[in-house]
């Protein structure tokens, strides 16, 4: 069942109703309910992997707040990792390393037959599992106590707005959040309502749109030119944002409607002035995930330089493998490593270049080439996280950048279209539709830096108020686009 389908819409309709018609103490049965009822509309029989991962968070954290000798805490918080872990790594790892295995053994003469798993990735896997984890996590560290109703805690595990796609909350946010008592408040309700129109808006009107012209292109991208291959970059930069943001709205939104808060997941990173804040803005929820879990306990950036850039390879490497089992992934990860130790190493060199171009007294012009310069890297990057195989990437790399000669050629403007399989005028009107879509986001991402939107509206008049909701809901209706695509983020 996706956000984005009628299906949906009347789901959260019945959920919602039933939410404030029931009494408080029946309120998290419900959403229980809904919360495995939304994802066995996908598949069934996974639901089985939710209640496996939930069963033995439960049951770790139940048994370390039992206890207070530190090996059998560990040795609790060793299952959960294991048993959560285990499911991640057989259900989305394990062709591919036994097939890299397989290959590596055959180089080397000698035959092996491991078996193939015809398992289909279960949707959302990477993220509850995350979830459970830090719940574990938390107990472990003491920062958490242990969850004594089991249905309260199944609820923070499988909390259906965040379900498939995040935000990955953590224990001391979200469980508390489940047990009190909420009033149907109208205000709440209708900026909740707000914030799902707006990640639909971003969803089915500009990234599903977008979706249209970058697909046929990284689908065969040797049958397209450098202006072609450029155009599909960055409109996939915009589309990748939209999609998981715009899911993230969603969830944000109703969750928020039930009386509960999320965290945000996104805060315009495409303005962000380095790489390292740009991993400050972007997937907030597991960036942040990896930080407190891995990279800071590592050692973080209190180490010498190279145990420090061996922590960046090591979180940058797993995130990578976090999003998908494929080589793809794994260079998008390590050339955003390199992204970090680049500039920790150059940043001398920079401070430098700022100060003989005389940069720092033109403040507004030193920001702009920041987040140009930004923007252009994760670019780059995108292209290895979006191309089917690393041949493909650098093919696209190798020739994104050559052949724009054409546009001076009439002839070759006039079969833009055709080459995309849709007819020349309406690539001309999806492609003009397309900037002009994009432009309006960055305009709102540049006035949100003065405030959220959403509350300077409210305190307007009813008129600009309804007019704005009306505009917002009748271009969903004109523009979207509703072929119920599925979210990017679904195949993590």
């Amino acid at each position: 069942m996706l956000f984005n389908s009628s299906q949906f819409v009347l789901f959260f309709t019945a959920v919602v109703t039933l939410y404030f018609v029931f009494p408080h103490r029946f309120r998290w049965f419900l959403l229980l309910i809904a919360s495995y009822f939304f994802y066995m509309c996908w598949e069934p029989g996974y639901v089985v992997l939710i209640l496996i991962s939930t069963l033995v968070g439960y049951f770790a954290g139940i048994m370390m707040g039992r206890t207070t000798q530190q090996t059998l805490r560990r040795g609790y918080l060793i299952l959960s990792l294991f048993a959560n872990l285990g499911l991640l790594w057989f259900f989305k790892y394990y062709n591919f390393f036994s097939g890299a295995l397989r290959a590596s053994l055959a180089q080397l003469g000698i035959e092996s037959a491991f078996p193939v798993s015809h398992f289909l990735l279960p949707i959302g896997i990477s993220f509850y599992t995350f979830q459970t984890l830090s719940y574990t996590i938390e107990v472990y560290r003491g920062n958490q106590q242990p969850e004594k109703h089991l249905g309260i805690f199944a609820l923070y595990v499988a909390f259906f707005p965040q379900l498939v796609a995040g935000p990955i909350e953590r224990a001391p946010h979200l469980l508390p959040q489940l047990v009190r008592k909420y009033r149907f408040d109208y205000d709440r309700v209708t900026n909740g309502l707000k914030l799902i129109v707006w990640g639909l808006f971003k969803k089915m009107v500009i990234a599903d749109r977008l979706g249209a012209l970058v697909d046929p292109v990284y689908n065969d991208p040797t049958a397209h030119n450098g202006p072609m291959l450029t155009m599909a970059t960055v409109f996939f930069t915009f589309q990748i944002y939209c999609d998981f943001s715009g899911y993230s709205d969603i969830a944000i939104g109703s969750a928020q409607v039930f009386g509960i808060k999320l965290m945000d997941n996104f805060q315009r990173p495409y303005l962000s002035k380095s790489i390292a804040e740009f991993w400050r803005r972007w997937h907030i929820s597991l960036s942040s995930w990896f930080r407190d879990y891995l990279y800071i306990p590592l050692g973080g950036n209190r180490v010498a330089l190279p145990r420090w850039y061996f922590n960046i390879f090591v979180v940058f490497l797993l995130s990578a493998l976090w999003h998908g089992a494929n080589w793809t992934f794994l260079a998008w990860g390590l050339l955003h490593a390199f992204y970090l130790i680049t500039s920790s190493i150059l940043r001398p060199l920079r401070a430098r270049a700022v100060t003989v171009l005389r940069l720092d007294r033109t403040p507004s012009l030193q920001r702009f080439l920041q987040v140009a310069t930004t923007f252009a890297l994760v670019c780059i990057a995108w292209v290895f996280f979006r191309a089917d195989s690393l041949s493909d990437t650098a093919y696209i790399l190798s020739h994104m950048f050559s052949g724009w000669h054409v546009l001076l050629d009439r002839e070759v403007l006039h079969n833009l279209g055709p080459s995309l399989n849709m007819e020349q005028h309406i690539f001309k009107k999806e492609f003009l539709l397309s900037v002009v879509l994009i432009g309006f986001l960055e305009c709102v991402q540049l006035m949100q830096c003065r405030g959220s939107l959403r509350e300077r509206l409210a305190l307007k008049p009813a008129w600009v108020r309804f007019g704005v909701y009306s505009l917002g809901l009748w271009a969903i209706f004109l523009f979207g686009v509703f072929r119920q695509k599925e979210f990017i983020y679904f195949t993590f």
